[in-house]
């Protein structure tokens, strides 16, 4: 079966479980209800007392309610995977699958919340609107430059974590992915030369996280649809008005000033970071054979990769990473954003910043004990990761004075692990008793 055909099976497979499943995610009761008497407790008029305790102090709804554990994946689906802009109820599948991963990996309760908003100021005000529901923001699939007007603005009013999966969770498993093709080709943060093909939300991000981790501005050259970012660009003067995140980063980047198509900017480079359109043909062959000796090259377009791996190697590619899970160095956000959440969740944080990012990225990348050129990251059912992560990035939102609660990084590791390990034995019965059906039957494709 080759790569076409595949995906195409596994496209025909996913509406077929669709529309029998009708949804992926539900909501079960936690407590135990053994006779009506508990309702006295649950509900009226017992409730009554832990209303009025909060209301004395917000604070203690992220102890007496579900609001610790609970997050909200906010879209207005207008950037929806590589489908662009297709509104919010086609989004709603997308975001099923997300709150199912952050439930499946990460033991974290997640609500999918497309939203009918047009601009960038009413989805601000519905997000606003909700905080008090909830102990955290997964922001998905928003066209940009709107994501990051909504991202910052969100991250300096709020009193909770916003994350943007397609900015920071793409840019923190790049950076993972890139710590170990590094060690693996002999290089040195320092020294290696990145181009970022594409600037919108993920390469933008990607390069102010690159930049926290280590690499050079000068070193990092950005490109877009229109060529080479670079100051003297014709429409540098818009940019500076209309994204001026893109902006900032045509005036610090590209030391060697580097201009035109985007052939020029894969001569001599050490790696291609490419989060641009869908392939196979995106990436050419003899753009990879321009790069230096043994180049890295991430093609991380879904649901079609810049250049199809094999085609990558032919042309010299040492190591080769894609979005997709039936090719080796699947660079996936599901690595990050299940094991980041349960970590602020856990320390009750305030926010996440680039400094978080950097500690969730380098112990994903150090989960990877002998990395080679088809083993970069772990993959997703190594389940030990994700509480790894999450007691890194908890502890270093203690070190950086944004948790509510403080605790040893072991106490931390001990708290996800089995939160998320209880959860898993949860699904486990579910699925061994009935309760969730198995409509799969011999399909294997959407395993």
């Amino acid at each position: 079966m080759n790569d076409e055909e595949r995906t195409r099976m596994f496209n025909e497979s996913a509406i077929r479980l669709s529309e029998l499943y009708k949804g992926k995610i539900n909501t079960v009761s936690k407590v135990p209800v053994r006779d009506l008497r508990d309702f006295s407790i649950w509900y009226t008029p017992g409730v009554a007392a832990v209303s009025l305790k909060i209301a004395a102090n917000p604070e203690q709804s992220f102890n007496m309610t579900g609001r610790w554990n609970s997050v909200a994946i906010l879209t207005d689906g207008t950037r929806v995977l590589g489908l662009g802009n297709v509104g919010p109820e086609a989004a709603m599948p997308v975001m099923e699958g997300k709150a199912l991963i952050f439930n499946y990996l990460g033991g974290v309760n997640a609500i999918p919340i497309p939203m009918r908003v047009k601009t960038q100021d009413e989805f601000i005000a519905v997000a606003k609107a909700l905080e008090p529901s909830f102990g955290g923001y997964n922001m998905e699939d928003i066209e940009s430059p709107k994501c990051f007007f909504i991202l910052e603005k969100l991250q300096k009013t709020l009193n909770i974590p916003v994350w943007h999966d397609d900015q920071l969770g793409t840019a923190s498993i790049i950076l993972a992915g890139l710590i170990n093709s590094l060690r693996v080709t002999g290089r040195k943060i320092a020294d290696s030369t990145v181009l970022l093909m594409g600037s919108g939300a993920a390469n933008i991000a990607a390069a102010h996280l690159l930049f926290a981790a280590g690499f050079k501005p000068g070193n990092i050259i950005m490109a877009d649809s229109k060529g080479v970012l670079e100051p003297e660009r014709q429409d540098m003067d818009s940019l500076m008005i209309n994204n001026p995140w893109k902006y900032q980063l045509a005036m610090t980047t590209n030391e060697g000033r580097i201009k035109g198509n985007i052939e020029n900017a894969f001569k001599g480079v050490d790696v291609v970071i490419s989060a641009s359109k869908p392939g196979p043909d995106t990436i050419r062959k003899e753009w990879i054979t321009s790069m230096n000796s043994d180049p890295i090259v991430f093609a991380l377009a879904n649901p079609v990769p810049e250049i199809w791996p094999h085609e990558a190697i032919e042309a010299g590619a040492k190591i080769v990473a894609t979005g997709r899970g039936d090719f080796p160095n699947q660079i996936n956000n599901s690595l990050i954003f299940p094991g980041v959440f349960r970590g602020v969740l856990d320390a009750g944080a305030r926010g996440v910043n680039f400094q978080i990012m950097v500690e969730a990225a380098y112990e994903i990348a150090n989960f990877v004990d002998q990395p080679s050129t088809e083993r970069i990251v772990p993959t997703m059912d190594e389940w030990e990761l994700y509480p790894r992560v999450a007691a890194a990035v908890a502890y270093k939102t203690v070190e950086m004075n944004l948790a509510r609660k403080s605790d040893s990084k072991q106490g931390f590791l001990k708290t996800a692990t089995e939160i998320i390990e209880s959860n898993r034995k949860v699904y486990s019965k579910m699925m061994e008793s009935g309760l969730i059906r198995n409509y799969f039957g011999d399909d294997k494709s959407g395993r």
